[in-house]
């Protein structure tokens, strides 16, 4: 996918002509995969969300992955650029950083701010103001480069932190990127319509909601065949 995302740039400027491009039908096509099983249960999620082991660090840290699970899978990078502004009516509102140079139009992922995540900016954010972020990550002076770095390093603190929540928990290896997963698998698995996860998500294509989607359980299965 990387190579294939040189080639159209090159393809866009004129280095690659038409008849060179090695992507698409009747050429190479990239298959497409069946997404990793990374989504936690609801009983597993209100695990974490009880985990207390007396240090301050491990609950910021757990807080800030139950408010981007809660926050309909926020990944990172737009989790540090949340401010108190994208609140409105209470609800959250803002467009991936993932998606938005991508696609035409800019379509915005809306949140409803639920108990919890209130109690979560209450405990750890900003001083609430129009301009401010709403997490203390950034302070708006970063340049583009500064700001993803600050993202990378949040997202190392967050992962490194539940490998020791995992182990103590007895839970599959959890990261930032088991949020978003288990955000979609959890509303598949309540019965939500699939058109509505992908909104939730900010995806523009339903089969890109499907990578997010755990397999059933064979319980499930079971239970559905019956």
């Amino acid at each position: 996918r990387a190579l294939r995302s040189i080639f159209n740039q090159a393809r866009a400027i004129g280095i690659v002509k038409e008849a060179q491009y090695p992507f698409g039908r009747g050429r190479y096509e990239i298959q497409e995969g069946e997404g990793r099983k990374l989504a936690l249960t609801l009983e597993q999620i209100g695990l974490i969300a009880r985990y207390d082991d007396g240090y301050e660090a491990t609950a910021k840290y757990r807080d800030y992955w139950l408010f981007m699970y809660l926050c309909n899978g926020i990944n990172v990078a737009d989790f540090v650029k949340l401010r108190y502004s994208d609140i409105e009516d209470g609800e959250i509102s803002y467009v991936r950083k993932k998606t938005e140079h991508r696609t035409k139009s800019r379509k915005a992922v809306r949140a409803i701010i639920v108990p919890q995540m209130q109690d979560i900016i209450s405990r750890w954010g900003n001083k609430e103001s129009p301009d401010a972020f709403i997490f203390p990550i950034l302070t708006g002076k970063e340049s583009i480069e500064e700001q993803r770095q600050k993202a990378k390093d949040l997202t190392s603190c967050i992962n490194r932190k539940f490998r020791s929540i995992s182990k103590a928990l007895g839970l599959p290896p959890v990261s930032t990127y088991t949020a978003r997963h288990s955000f979609a698998t959890v509303l598949k698995k309540s019965g939500v319509n699939i058109g509505i996860i992908s909104e939730a998500l900010g995806h523009h294509s339903l089969k890109t909601t499907q990578i997010y989607l755990g397999a059933f359980e064979n319980s499930q299965i079971d239970a559905a065949m019956q």
